[in-house]
């Protein structure tokens, strides 16, 4: 029997992708906003690196098993449909394309260890066109720049980080454990690498306090990292979180829906960036998509559009469709 583990989350764009689990849990796991410092209190846990090829070789096997069984009943043009209806989401007719390492902060591990373990992917899927990671960006800091050449290399192509937000009260609010110029640090590094840079923003994560530093702080960051991709997605307060606690003693008051878009307005109007902003997440209210600067005013427009439809707009959430 195959058994092989694989990561609990990962980035909406990679839904399609071979998911390998690299750590067990978050190296930080004190974000208040986070559902995770809510129902999962584990340490971070390293496997290793035998442990880690055994999946890799466990999922190739079944790979292997899948096409071969199309190819032998004649759905050999098909090996994607097959895998599709047998739940194998990441498995295509040209063999499986792209690969996420989890859980939230591969980058922990030691640089030679995830080394080999990309490696060793590429090695069993040569297919492979793109492998990501998440990432902290205070454990980019603790790679040398030499070590993050070494991971591009070896086939790291993409890294999504998690700003949430450029303003530092805001950062030290939601404990991310990292200063909006040490996001920049982080980002830059990322780049400089040759690894695509994808930066994570929350709106509405700046509430009623804060909105309007958060839109700006932001835009700061983004500017001075310019990402390749800005993937934005709107504050949900889960239950039991240090949050949730903060809005229930009236600390934090949350954005309506048409403030969100407001911000989210305001953030867009002060980049100045060559990225990719993509709302590829349910939580978004309104799906703003557009490449900067190129399309800024296209997306300005959408907004307002939405704003000048507040009333439809408050309370529904659209589900959007991953991207690249």
């Amino acid at each position: 029997m195959m058994n092989f583990e694989t990561p609990p989350y990962r980035p909406p764009s990679e839904a399609y992708s071979l998911l390998v689990r690299a750590t067990r849990n978050c190296s930080w796991n004190r974000c208040t906003f986070c559902y995770g410092v809510h129902w999962n209190r584990d340490k971070l846990e390293l496997r290793s690196v035998n442990e880690i090829k055994h999946d890799i070789l466990a999922m190739k096997t079944l790979a292997d098993e899948t096409t071969d069984w199309a190819e032998k009943n004649g759905y050999g043009d098909r090996v994607g449909e097959v895998a599709l209806s047998n739940g194998l989401l990441w498995l295509t007719n040209e063999g499986v394309k792209t690969a996420f390492i989890g859980d939230s902060d591969s980058l922990i591990m030691k640089a030679a260890d995830l080394v080999e373990v990309i490696t060793f992917l590429y090695e069993a899927f040569p297919s492979l066109e793109r492998v990501t990671s998440y990432a902290r960006a205070k454990t980019v800091l603790r790679k040398t720049p030499f070590e993050l050449k070494q991971l591009n290399d070896a086939g790291l192509t993409r890294l999504h980080l998690g700003l949430e937000t450029g303003d530092d009260e805001l950062l030290t609010f939601i404990d991310k454990g990292a200063t909006a110029e040490e996001m920049i640090e982080g980002g830059k590094r990322v780049k400089e690498a040759g690894i695509s840079l994808s930066e994570y923003v929350i709106l509405g994560i700046g509430g009623q306090a804060r909105w309007k530093e958060h839109a700006e702080g932001t835009a700061r960051v983004l500017n001075a990292t310019d990402p390749d991709f800005i993937r934005v997605r709107t504050l949900i307060v889960f239950p039991g979180t240090p949050l949730q606690q903060a809005v229930d003693r009236g600390e934090f008051n949350q954005l309506s829906s048409e403030e969100v878009l407001r911000e989210e307005r305001l953030l867009i109007e002060l980049l100045d960036v060559n990225s990719e902003f993509v709302s590829d997440h349910v939580s978004n209210y309104v799906s703003i998509n557009g490449k900067l600067p190129e399309n800024k005013r296209e997306m300005l427009s959408q907004l307002d559009a939405a704003l000048g439809a507040s009333p439809a707009v408050e309370g529904s959430i659209l589900h959007r469709e991953e991207h690249p």
